[in-house]
């Protein structure tokens, strides 16, 4: 009797230091996490379409409680659905079903993993390999090369052009005679052809080749625009007729997000 009224009381004594202290024998249940102040937040956002916002939340309820299968399992729809994150996804499906053994779904999950996996491989499979990028960066190297080399054509051709200065009483030289220069011309690889500007311009400069065709350009029209109330870049894009990055690069001081009235912009040239 008497050993039986102390295991009673030592029974009594446990009970009490686990209530005193806060604990509970059967631990929080599936409802109390879903209760769970960060949780409904992150439900609320879902119905809010703001998934990024809700993946958050969800993250945050794991903090708080880590064991919480169901945060898990909200986490890894959104990643799988909404946020196209397989990787993601199939680690918290993974540790939906570690945590929650008696889930009812055990194999719609898996699929749900398995698909996630597909994804994965698909995702990897539209990477460049690497012999097909190297062969891309090499044409690339090719083209720039052949863009550079007739570009240093040009600027030899007209650092010989500049660097003719007028004679006096000019001699026309012959070949074989002292000072005889062949004539310059523009690389073959591109033709210009005469014009009566290029006549009259040919003419006007003392000691330029017979070959000599000057290239009209056009002069270049520097716009502005003065910002209206209520105007965005996008909107004065449209109306100036120019693509939306090139206004921007016109203006690279300023922010798109702080125009105000009465501010001025560059326009690009057309």
């Amino acid at each position: 009797m008497l050993f039986r009224n102390r295991l009673i009381g030592s029974l009594g004594a446990v009970l009490l230091g686990l209530m005193l202290g806060g604990c509970s024998l059967s631990g929080e249940s599936p409802q109390d996490d879903e209760r769970e102040p960060h949780f409904v937040l992150g439900k609320s956002r879902v119905n809010a379409l703001d998934y990024a916002g809700a993946a958050e939340a969800f993250q945050e309820a794991l903090e708080v409680s880590p064991r919480s299968a169901a945060a898990h399992y909200q986490l890894a729809w959104l990643y799988e659905n909404k946020l196209a994150d397989p990787a993601a996804a199939i680690y918290h499906y993974q540790e939906y079903l570690l945590l929650d053994s008696k889930a009812g779904n055990p194999d719609v999950i898996r699929q749900h993993i398995y698909a996630c996996k597909q994804q994965l491989v698909t995702d990897v499979m539209q990477l460049p390999s690497a012999p097909a990028a190297q062969q891309q960066i090499e044409k690339l190297a090719e083209q720039n090369r052949r863009m550079q080399d007739e570009l240093d054509k040009w600027h030899a051709y007209y650092a010989a052009q500049t660097t003719a200065r007028p004679v006096a009483n000019p001699v026309p030289a012959t070949p074989g005679s002292p000072g005889y220069l062949p004539p310059v011309g523009p690389p073959a690889t591109i033709g210009i052809t005469d014009s009566p500007a290029a006549s009259t311009a040919r003419r006007s400069l003392p000691g330029a080749p017979a070959n000599f065709h000057p290239v009209p350009v056009a002069p270049i029209r520097l716009r502005s625009h003065t910002v209206t109330a209520g105007e965005t870049m996008a909107a004065i894009a449209r109306k100036a007729g120019v693509s939306l990055p090139a206004l921007q690069a016109a203006n690279p001081g300023v922010n798109p997000k702080k125009l105000r009235a009465g501010q001025t912009l560059n326009l690009p040239p057309f």
